[in-house]
């Protein structure tokens, strides 16, 4: 069965700011998580602002759902079967953002990948228990299909040129959406808040005359491994192999999967990017933890971010030097690597 649980960036206030009544703060379910939403100062009409964020998010979360009832998964059944589709201009623009994403990243963030996905049992919340697909099932699905394979036609249509194609912008929407929340947000003329989806945020102003205290989850423990810093206009988002997973024979098989080889990415456990764009610091965890110990930099530096913090499967943490600039660890750093720039 796979473990649901929380995602590796907490939101973590300071001591005693529960009793701040300066805080207001909402929770619900959406995205497939816990969202909660904490803004400082918060006006008298703060229930109405509320229902609207909230409303938007929704509509995010349909808008994107790759299975089931969304809107991006009849377009994907309607392209398995060959059909022609209109895409409207929200779903358009995101997918060329993640197409352009894609190709910065070496194919490394690829959300044409939603057959590997599915193979693996992560589409659904609840994977049935049993073992790992066989290699024969996936190398039919190698090489990987791409976002190049949507074609649009004569008359302003799209169409898919592999039948392998099957859309998941699951490493992607979840930063549109936060974008969306927080853009919402500043139009009901809100400066100081966080969206929080699972962990995965983005941060205005501050909380009060200090930053917006974030968290980052130990991979391989319920506590904080380092602390960070945020405010202004700045997301932070993480990628970790503990998120949904199942155990085979001792052997644990995440969600990650690297699109080169339509298995779970190995040599990382998570993986945390700071980026102002929340949508291209949700690619970004996703692409560096499939790059890899070897890789992460080069892609890092192809993607344009510049505070990242690894961690290995031995345990050991490298970072960017700009991250190193952010991070405080609770406990000793646990073997960090700051590479030169």
């Amino acid at each position: 069965m796979i473990r649901r649980m929380a995602m590796c960036v907490l939101l973590a206030l300071l001591a005693g700011c529960a009793q701040e009544p300066r805080t207001g703060r909402h929770a619900f379910f959406a995205l497939g998580t816990l969202v909660e939403i904490s803004v400082y100062d918060p006006p008298e009409d703060f229930d109405e602002i509320l229902r609207d964020v909230e409303a938007r998010l929704l509509e995010q979360e349909h808008r994107w759902r790759a299975w089931g009832d969304g809107t991006l998964a009849n377009i994907n059944e309607r392209l398995a079967a060959g059909d022609a589709v209109a895409l409207d201009a929200a779903m358009l623009a995101g997918i060329e953002r993640a197409r352009d994403i894609a190709q910065r990243s070496g194919g490394r963030f690829n959300p044409a990948i939603g057959r590997m996905i599915e193979t693996w049992g992560f589409n659904v919340e609840e994977r049935d228990a049993g073992p790992p697909p066989a290699d024969s099932e996936l190398a039919t699905l190698l090489p990987p299909p791409t976002l190049l394979a949507l074609e649009q036609t004569g008359d302003g249509l799209w169409r898919s040129a592999d039948s392998r194609l099957w859309i998941d912008m699951g490493a992607f929407a979840k930063g549109l959406a936060v974008e969306t929340a927080i853009a919402a947000l500043r139009g009901h003329g809100i400066e100081n808040a966080v969206v929080n989806a699972g962990g995965d945020l983005k941060v205005i102003g501050q909380h009060g005359a200090r930053p917006w205290r974030i968290g980052v989850r130990d991979p391989r423990g319920d506590g904080v491994l380092a602390a960070v810093d945020a405010s202004g206009n700045e997301s932070v988002f993480t990628s970790g192999d503990y998120e949904r997973f199942f155990e085979w024979e001792g052997v644990r098989y995440h969600h990650i999967i690297d699109p080169a080889t339509a298995r779970p990415a190995r040599g990382v456990t998570s993986v945390t990017v700071i980026h102002s764009d929340a949508a291209l610091a949700d690619a970004a965890a996703t692409a560096l933890f499939v790059a890899g110990p070897g890789e992460w930099r080069a892609t890092a530096r192809a993607l344009g971010v510049d505070k990242v913090m690894i961690v290995l499967e031995n345990g050991r943490v490298e970072m960017t030097p700009e991250m190193e600039e952010r991070v405080e660890f609770v406990d000793s750093a646990p073997h960090a690597e700051i590479p030169a720039p």
